[in-house]
Order: structure tokens, then C-alpha cells, then sequence
């Protein structure tokens, strides 16, 4: 669990986070939220000092006292390793045993599968409608008469 390591008594406002930056003091900056918003700038809060031990985290509790406690590393696949490594144990040795002859077994060819013929329908046949080039002709021998 947490235990507290100096007491400082910060008065926390909403809207900003409070933690120990490097030198062991009480800083705030503001939180951003949402898009298009920055965090804000830190400022120094309370400078207190605190040594800090590595593998330990330290933060600011409801009271605004300095607290810290130990990092938890790893998780669930640590956990798992360990287990495997506990239940593992060494069996005792078997004699080997003697190997049977393997019956080969032969193979079924597959059935021959009748073709089926293909029925063929036919198409009906789409009448295409044919323009007059005739009367275009015309229109062009009339133009260059004209000319």
C-alpha cells in the first residue's frame, strides 16, 4: 500500500494535475481536453525536496500530502511464467515401448464422375436499327452548294 512521506497540505483546483516532478516538489500544470488544446505550462506548487528511491512511484493524495508506493511490473505473463515454471516437475523414466507394425492401407481411387453436356441456349438475335446515311448525304451536298 501507499504511505505518505511528507506531509504539504496542497489545496488541489479542478481542471489542473498535481504530481512531484523531478526535484522532489509539488508541481501543477493544466490538463488539456479535447482537440486543439495544449497542455498547459508546469509551475512549482510547494518545494519540498523529497529524495526519490527508484521503483517507486510517487504522487499526491486526497489530503495533498506527498505519498508514495511500489511499482507493480509485468502483469498477468509474469504471473503465468512463474506458474509454468512451479508445476513444471521431472517425470520418471519409461522403459520404451516396443513399436508395432504399421498396416498399409491402400488407397481408394475416386469414383469417375459422368459429365454433364452442357445445354446451349440460344440467343435470340437483337435487331440493330440502321441509320439513313442517305439523308445525311443530302444535307451535306446541299451545304456545299450553297458555298
Amino acid at each position: 500500500m501507499a504511505k505518505k512521506v511528507a506531509k504539504v497540505g496542497v489545496k488541489k483546483e479542478s481542471g489542473y494535475l498535481y504530481f512531484v516532478d523531478k526535484q522532489g516538489d509539488v508541481s501543477c500544470a493544466k490538463m488539456s481536453r479535447g482537440k486543439g488544446r495544449k497542455a498547459g505550462k508546469t509551475k512549482k506548487v510547494a518545494k519540498v525536496g523529497v529524495k526519490k528511491e527508484s521503483g517507486y512511484l510517487y504522487f499526491i493524495d486526497k489530503q495533498g500530502d506527498i505519498a508514495c508506493a511500489k511499482m507493480v511490473r509485468g502483469g498477468a505473463k509474469r504471473k503465468k511464467k512463474a506458474k509454468k515454471k512451479v508445476v513444471k516437475k521431472k517425470a520418471a523414466k519409461k522403459k520404451p515401448a516396443k513399436k508395432k507394425a504399421k498396416k498399409k492401407v491402400a488407397k481408394k481411387k475416386p469414383a469417375k464422375k459422368k459429365a454433364k453436356k452442357k445445354t446451349v441456349k440460344k440467343k435470340a438475335k437483337k435487331k440493330v436499327a440502321k441509320k439513313k446515311p442517305a439523308k445525311k448525304k443530302k444535307a451535306v451536298k446541299k451545304k456545299a452548294k450553297k458555298k
